[in-house]
């Protein structure tokens, strides 16, 4: 029943998608694709995905315990407040504290996460900043 539920919902999110992207605003200096082609094949797929789960669902799906269901709920609650600080804190540090504390729950050691946290933020800064340069969010340091 749960999949059902599931798949359902995940239909509905992708309709609702699919018509978000129908009121973008189309540019008169737009390419060819245009801006409304990458949020329908989202959508596209997001509905194909969920009606398959919607109308084959598993017989029995297995739940995880409440304390792995909590480590998920911990490791989105992560992702939402990465999301809400990005503009505040900016790109590296924000990306530094999310990735440490995703790899700390991924089974890292917390002095090995620090690393990762760091050595990841001021990775992607380097290559997607530094060398493509695209802008990322600045925080108070500038960076």
């Amino acid at each position: 029943m749960s999949d059902r539920i599931f798949g359902v919902f995940g239909v509905l999110l992708a309709i609702g998608f699919a018509i978000a992207a129908s009121l973008i605003k189309e540019s008169f200096l737009s390419d060819a694709v245009g801006p409304k082609a990458f949020p329908y094949i989202i959508a596209t797929i997001l509905g194909l995905a969920s009606a398959v789960i919607a109308l084959r669902p598993d017989p029995e799906p297995v739940w995880p315990p409440l304390g792995q269901f909590l480590e998920i709920v911990a490791a989105a609650v992560v992702m939402i407040l990465y999301a809400e600080f990005l503009p505040i804190a900016g790109f590296v540090t924000a990306t530094a504290f999310a990735a440490a504390y995703l790899s700390w729950r991924l089974g890292s050691t917390l002095i090995g996460a620090c690393m990762t946290g760091v050595g990841t933020s001021i990775g992607i800064y380097v290559v997607f900043h530094l060398v493509l340069g695209l802008s990322l969010a600045r925080g108070p340091l500038g960076f």
